[in-house]
């Protein structure tokens, strides 16, 4: 291969990847995918082909460390893998861009620096997110890259659902409500015309559940609100985030248990959600055969929070004609999807089954009012075509 593209999505402990193959006119199609997980700790290569096949699986050395080794390591790969290939641009998840990014953009040295200045907002994934690039930045300076940002798709929100109720003095340095998960809800935006045609420009909620869990709104294929808000604590219980939260209780935190701020990120982004009501695990796939009361509480929660916030983006949107599952949870787990979908019945769901067994596409009968659906997100896709369009590839 001559030249190739990849995408990256770099998280605190892997860096996961796609190598796309440029074709003028044609849709990318993914060469390779796989990750460096572990890293810090244990780490290892895996690897499939396009169609999914297992390519390559070894453990590394542990000096793999950080985001330098790991892309030292990914490199050398590459270039054991597709000798005399170059890459000819990279594109990169980055979870938040303020208020001056609505659209991906071409990475240079003053953006990561203003992008940096954003951390606060998102310590948990937006100091990972970075370090990819700036080291790419060092050490392949003439390959472009293009950051795409989980919040892009979410600006343009109307002022009413971007407000947040604080004197207009505190919000002046952007304190807003900006909504995440935005490339995965972009892509599900860019395939319902073609999965589900009879409902792509209506009213339809997109459930996005997985270890980060959010709903969006659209209307004619846009973002009209979402449930995660200045960072991405907010909104659905999350697998170790609680989403919505009294602020008194972080106050409480502070003033009468004595917590520091570091204890208290960590009791925020680490120790709530799932993992804080079951005690045992911040894994549905764990919750959900469990017989601990508190397993099957966190389960439950997690359904109730869906279930009113379905209710409320309903509202937002002046009535709901379909309810779409994606990611991680809501592609994979029948029991969540029928257990949310029951919870959604007044709304018009009427959930079909064996539909939902079967995983659908769509899962809700022929006479429901609102429809249902499970469409599989691609983040990465998502990126490689922003990629080629901002480089012209």
């Amino acid at each position: 291969m001559d030249a190739y593209a990849l995408v990256l999505n770099a998280g605190s402990s892997s860096l996961k990847f796609c190598v796309y193959r440029p074709a003028p006119g044609a849709e990318w199609a993914v060469d390779t995918r796989g990750q460096i997980e572990g890293i810090g700790t244990s780490p290892r290569l895996t690897v499939k082909d396009g169609q999914g096949q297992k390519r390559y699986d070894e453990k590394l050395d542990p000096s793999v460390g950080g985001a330098h080794a790991a892309i030292d390591t990914l490199a050398a790969w590459l270039q054991s893998t597709y000798a005399g290939g170059r890459v000819v641009g990279v594109g990169h998840r980055v979870v938040h861009g303020g208020p001056s990014h609505a659209g991906p953009t071409v990475l240079t040295g003053d953006i990561l620096a203003e992008l940096k200045g954003l951390t606060p907002l998102a310590p948990l994934h937006q100091p990972h997110n970075l370090a990819p690039i700036e080291t790419l930045l060092d050490r392949m300076p003439d390959v472009p890259q293009v950051a795409c940002f989980d919040t892009a798709f979410h600006r343009g929100h109307a002022p009413v659902a971007t407000v947040v109720p604080l004197p207009r003095a505190l919000c002046a340095g952007g304190v807003e409500r900006y909504g995440f998960h935005g490339i995965s809800y972009e892509y599900i935006a860019s395939v319902l015309p073609e999965v589900a045609p009879e409902i792509a420009d209506g009213r339809v909620v997109v459930a996005h559940l997985g270890s980060g869990a959010s709903l969006c709104g659209l209307k004619g294929r846009q973002s009209v609100d979402t449930t995660m808000s200045f960072t991405a604590v907010d909104g659905l219980c999350m697998g170790t985030r609680p989403g919505a939260l009294d602020p008194g209780i972080v106050l409480y935190l502070f003033q009468t248990l004595g917590l520091s701020v570091q204890q208290v990120e960590d009791v925020l982004y680490k120790k709530s959600g799932l993992l804080g009501i079951s005690g045992v695990s911040n894994d549905m796939r764990d919750l959900l055969g469990r017989p601990e009361p508190d397993a099957r509480l966190a389960v439950d929660y997690f359904v109730y929070r869906a279930a009113k916030e379905i209710g409320g983006m309903a509202a937002a949107l002046g009535g709901i004609d379909a309810l779409v599952f994606t990611a991680g949870i809501g592609e994979n787990s029948a029991e969540i999807r029928k257990r949310i979908s029951q919870a959604s019945a007044w709304l018009g769901v009427e959930l079909d089954e064996a539909a939902n067994a079967g995983n659908g596409p769509r899962i809700s009968t022929p006479a429901s009012k609102v429809s249902a659906w499970v469409i599989p997100t691609n983040e990465e896709l998502m990126i490689a075509r922003h990629t080629r369009a901002l480089l012209g590839l």
